[in-house]
């Protein structure tokens, strides 16, 4: 053989191992992550620590003198509602978006709003908390007659418009990978246009938009600054979009600064770091479970 040819099969197996190295260590992030937070809060867990009180008890006083409690009811419920609300604006409005880019756009003006909405993904959600804290906390003020505008609905369209360009992008991937075989087959049996989007396209990319919304689903759920500045961060079960809240993430940013290192108020919020993973970890099998059913039909 060559010395080309032996530099070629050292040059491919290179290229082989860095690909595989790649691979494995995305695993090994995931599992040294779940490592370091799980380190740092189970010191606590395995110290007489009141689960009941940790999940059922609205009472987050983690700095108090006298009488120390760490109940998350509270941010959980704060986490739950913001997250609805902004899925139930952003899926609609990002599926909506994805089927006009995928099928009724023009070749230019496609390209123009998938650049905007690309730019949409690139802003800092720090930038997003100031919208909510300078342009829709007066807006809702006023419309409302709310007495302050930093709560639940401010903080879910926040998260829904962070949210909508994953949605998008991901969606309209999903929609384009239909093969056209299924729209020239629609076509021919006498469909309309949104009679083929509504019976032909949305089923055909039903795991793609699925996935999409999933996504959307965990950016929400994972989202710190802009909810810390767009939710009013006080400790409150919401009765009503107009309630202030906090959430799990915007707990852990403000507070962890402050807390002594290796104090049991800073294991607990790692705890709550590990609550965050279980939870996106249940939404992942969820969605995985889910997709491998539709694929079954």
């Amino acid at each position: 053989m060559t010395k080309r040819g032996h530099r070629e099969i050292i040059v491919e197996w290179l290229i082989e191992s860095v690909i595989r190295l790649c691979g494995i260590s995305a695993i090994l992030f995931v599992f040294g992550i779940f490592f370091f937070v799980f380190r740092e809060g189970g010191a606590v867990l395995f110290k007489d620590f009141k689960f009941g009180e940790f999940f059922f008890s609205t009472a987050w006083y983690p700095s108090s003198p006298s009488h120390v409690r760490y109940g998350t009811l509270a941010l959980l419920a704060g986490t739950f509602s913001v997250t609805v609300l902004a899925m139930v604006i952003a899926i609609p409005f990002g599926i909506g978006a994805a089927i006009f880019v995928s099928e009724f756009c023009g070749p230019k003006l496609k390209e123009t709003l998938k650049i905007v909405i690309e730019l949409l993904a690139a802003i800092p959600s720090v930038v997003w908390g100031f919208i909510g804290l300078t342009v829709l906390n007066p807006l809702i003020i006023r419309l409302f007659d709310a007495p302050i505008g930093l709560n639940v609905l401010n903080g879910g369209i926040i998260l829904a418009l962070m949210s909508v360009p994953i949605i998008v992008s991901i969606g309209e991937d999903a929609l384009k990978a239909v093969p056209d075989s299924y729209r020239e087959a629609g076509l021919a049996l006498g469909a309309t246009r949104w009679q083929l989007i509504y019976r032909v396209l949305l089923p055909a990319a039903k795991n793609g938009l699925l996935a999409a919304g999933l996504l959307g689903v965990a950016r929400a759920v994972g989202e710190t600054m802009a909810v810390l500045m767009a939710t009013g961060h006080a400790i409150n079960i919401p009765t009503s979009l107009l309630d202030p809240v906090r959430t799990l993430t915007a707990t852990i940013a403000a507070e962890l600064g402050e807390a002594p290192v290796h104090s049991d108020h800073y294991r607990v919020l790692f705890v709550i770091g590990i609550l965050l993973f279980l939870i996106t970890t249940v939404v992942n099998l969820t969605a995985d479970l889910i997709v491998r059913g539709v694929r079954k039909k």
